[in-house]
């Protein structure tokens, strides 16, 4: 079999000439002045291909970008330690409680396994495509001015966004663990989490602790508990950030199982009156699936609920077990992103894990002789 896939045409793929011409639009209706491509991923155990494939397809369309546009090229990392660490349910009140990467290890211990787990790779891959890049925490970004500030501008006219966040019960949530030293319990669906917007700029927030029962929590633009928003609540609020400012185009680089969930972020962004010609552009990237179409997922296959499809091979679900050195494996995962924007009939479309397992080892290395 050849080393490149063979794909079908799609709508999408016929009105392309090049697969980051989707970007194009935006681009020359800003005329920004620097392109920063977002990439996001839980901080839940070591990565899998899905996840190595998607950041080193950010750094292949920045580096594209740069070549073609001329424009400085950058690429933000986004470690999202809000992820649930333990999940219990409350014996009394039948309440599900979660606490996040953030709370159960503490911030320094999160940051030494993001530069243990991701960082390797991301130099590596900056140093092959030559675009710089910095790595952010949930927690740096919620504690950030900017997105503080932009949740409270937001806060009024959430109810008319409320059935686009949240389509089954209307309820956006709103986590802010309690504050008690050593704490961080949160109800996982903020039940009785209620939000009382005090002014302009503050906002009180009660909720029940499993541990402390009720509290309250004050939430300013500058101070204030931790602020952890449902996953569409969250993108609508660092978009509309994004948004703000200028003279940057900010792209959103997601894997493709998240087309399905950004068109409720976008009627979210329409129903509070936000125009998408500001927002930052979207790339969604070729999803990885297993036989029966579903999202290859170590998660499941973890828990013994799905198997390692037939022709994948153990590495993809901890990249860690890559068969080679770690300069070797992102100079792979680039030659695949080669392969991949050869054609937008390539790139915009999924692959099984067993097709990525044989181009992985029969696409000939870029530095190869």
């Amino acid at each position: 079999m050849p080393a490149h896939p063979v794909s079908p045409n799609t709508v999408l793929a016929n009105a392309l000439t090049l697969a980051e011409d989707v970007l194009t639009p935006r681009i020359r209706a800003k005329e920004p002045k620097s392109v920063v491509f977002t990439v996001g991923t839980q901080i839940n155990g070591a990565p899998h291909i899905g996840t190595s494939l998607v950041q080193a397809l950010t750094f292949a369309v920045a580096a594209r970008v740069h070549d073609r546009f001329g424009f400085p090229v950058s690429v933000v990392f986004g470690a999202l330690d809000n992820a649930p660490h333990e999940v219990v349910t409350d014996p009394a009140s039948g309440h599900r409680y979660q606490r996040a990467y953030a709370h159960a290890l503490g911030e320094n211990t999160v940051r030494g396994q993001v530069a243990e787990l991701y960082g390797p790779l991301f130099k590596a891959l900056s140093a092959l495509t030559g675009v710089p890049f910095v790595v952010e925490t949930y927690t740096e970004q919620q504690r950030r001015e900017s997105f503080r500030r932009t949740w409270l501008q937001v806060l009024p006219r959430v109810d008319a966004a409320r059935w686009w966040l949240a389509p089954s019960t209307g309820i956006p949530h709103v986590r802010v663990p309690c504050l008690e030293p050593g704490c961080g319990w949160a109800e996982k669906y903020a039940e009785r989490t209620c939000v009382r917007i005090e002014g302009a700029d503050c906002v009180t927030v009660t909720g029940v602790c499993l541990h402390h029962g009720p509290y309250e929590v004050l939430i300013t633009p500058e101070h204030g508990g931790y602020l952890d928003l449902a996953t569409l609540y969250r993108n609508l609020v660092k978009e509309i950030t994004l948004a703000g400012d200028p003279e940057t185009l900010h792209v959103m680089v997601k894997g493709g199982d998240w087309v399905f969930g950004s068109h409720l972020v976008d009627g979210a962004h329409q129903a509070i009156g936000i125009f998408p010609e500001i927002l930052p552009a979207r790339l969604f990237c070729p999803q990885i699936v297993t036989d029966t179409g579903a999202k290859l997922s170590k998660s499941l296959i973890r828990e013994g609920h799905a198997t390692l499809p037939t022709g994948a091979e153990p590495w993809m679900l901890d990249t860690r077990r890559w068969p080679g050195s770690l300069a070797e494996y992102a100079e792979q995962l680039l030659t695949l992103a080669e392969v991949l924007f050869a054609d937008p009939r390539h790139f915009f479309r999924s692959y099984s894990a067993a097709e990525i397992a044989r181009m992985m080892s029969t696409t000939r290395s870029r530095t190869a002789a």
